[in-house]
């Protein structure tokens, strides 16, 4: 399909951090984003996938393969997986393990997304100064292209000492930062371990028993034009585009992975693109429970991690923010697809259209989990795409699915 080809609606699925509110807990989080797997279940979403973060006082998504054997024994016919296992923290060994021992009593259910993160150098020794890292420039400058705003990129230094700092420190206490391989070499050793034919440099043959004919799906997410998506497309992988993420990169990323695709796991390029989304009755009721994104957002962009949801309300008006806090977030805030059904409906269209994506992958912020239900609601019913009718069905949640 053309990015400029006019379809039908594709389907939609869930991406959720498990948002921790001020007030609330990482335990009220946790069983609030399973309460919403349960509910996206029930209103045909195709998938459900947990991001990874880790020490952010705002999310509590710690440990996707977990949340998503707990979501797919409460739901009937939902894919679950991650969006995605980062191979920073976690090798792709353990990934694909801890994965294809769900798909077990779930097959055809399960999506192990695997995705890079970025880990700057260490800061300046008196042996080893700290190599610095290119600023990030604004390839064009902020557009509209066929109804869908791609904005410029925000002016993050990635040499600020302070931010490394941060960064640094969290990778200390998490204690498991692991130093990624070619990123093509991990993900062909999961189709390896899938496959059995899985051998090391030295020819010796390693098999991983949950893993060997797991029914699951590999998928790669990317943020860039770089080298994840580059490498899915020429393993014939599956790409979720974090348009959500890097408004400004999407459509390089979409790219990217159609030029460098050829056959292999898929026959075609399958494309998933996501979205930050909020929905209530009206434009005026989404702008209100909209506050507080921005200040969520900037906790981020400043390194510290996403801080708790702050309530509608509480945060500084955006008019009244300084210049460079604006021009920070404003790439996030400018896509953020905020308003009545029939607003965000018109904007998700628009993306579909311009990326040419197979599906969509919503995610959603809100302080209040009966804000975001209503959000995956409302915006279900305006979609009007059963997005999980190819999915197997339990007749029970507790009964593995039969495989397809």
């Amino acid at each position: 399909m053309s990015p400029t080809t006019p379809a039908r609606r594709v389907p939609l699925s869930v991406l959720d951090l498990a948002i921790v509110a001020e007030g609330t807990t990482g335990q009220d989080a946790i069983r609030e984003s399973l309460d919403l797997a349960v509910l996206a279940d029930t209103l045909g979403y195709r998938r459900f996938w947990f991001a990874e973060h880790h020490l952010a006082p705002g999310v509590a998504s710690a440990s996707p393969a977990v949340l998503a054997a707990l979501a797919a024994d409460r739901t009937r016919r939902i894919k679950v997986g991650s969006g995605a296992v980062l191979l920073s923290t976690t090798s792709p060994l353990v990934a694909a393990e801890q994965f294809g021992a769900i798909a077990a009593l779930h097959p055809g259910r399960v999506d192990l997304g695997l995705g890079r993160s970025f880990t700057p150098p260490p800061t300046t020794t008196a042996d080893a100064p700290a190599p610095v890292l290119p600023v990030r420039r604004d390839p064009q400058p902020a557009r509209d292209v066929d109804g869908l705003h791609v904005p410029a990129s925000p002016p993050v230094d990635r040499n600020d000492s302070a931010l490394r700092e941060r960064f640094l420190s969290h990778v200390r206490v998490i204690g498991a930062q692991r130093t990624a391989g070619d990123f093509r070499s991990e993900l062909e050793l999961v189709l390896g371990l899938r496959a059995g034919t899985f051998h090391d440099v030295d020819g010796q043959h390693h098999p991983s028993p949950p893993v060997q004919g797991a029914d699951l799906d590999l998928w790669v997410l990317a943020s860039s034009g770089g080298e994840s998506a580059r490498v899915a497309g020429e393993l014939g992988l599956p790409l979720a585009a974090n348009y959500h993420v890097s408004p400004s990169t999407a459509l390089e990323t979409v790219a990217s992975y159609r030029e460098a695709f050829r056959p292999g796991v898929l026959a075609e390029p399958y494309v998933v693109v996501s979205a930050d989304v909020l929905v209530a009755e009206t434009d005026a009721r989404a702008a209100e429970l909209a506050d507080g994104f921005v200040e969520w957002v900037l906790s981020i962009r400043a390194g510290g991690g996403a801080a708790a949801y702050p309530a509608p309300g509480t945060t500084t008006p955006w008019d009244q923010r300084p210049d460079a806090q604006r021009d920070l977030v404003r790439d996030r805030v400018d896509t953020r697809f905020v308003g009545s059904p029939a607003t965000v409906v018109e904007r998700l269209e628009a993306l579909q259209r311009v990326t040419g994506a197979d599906e969509l992958l919503v995610t959603t912020e809100a302080f209040a989990p009966a804000d975001r239900e209503r959000s995956f609601t409302l915006l279900a019913q305006a979609w009007g795409e059963d997005a999980g009718a190819d999915v197997p069905v339990a007749t029970d949640a507790r009964e593995p699915v039969a495989a397809r």
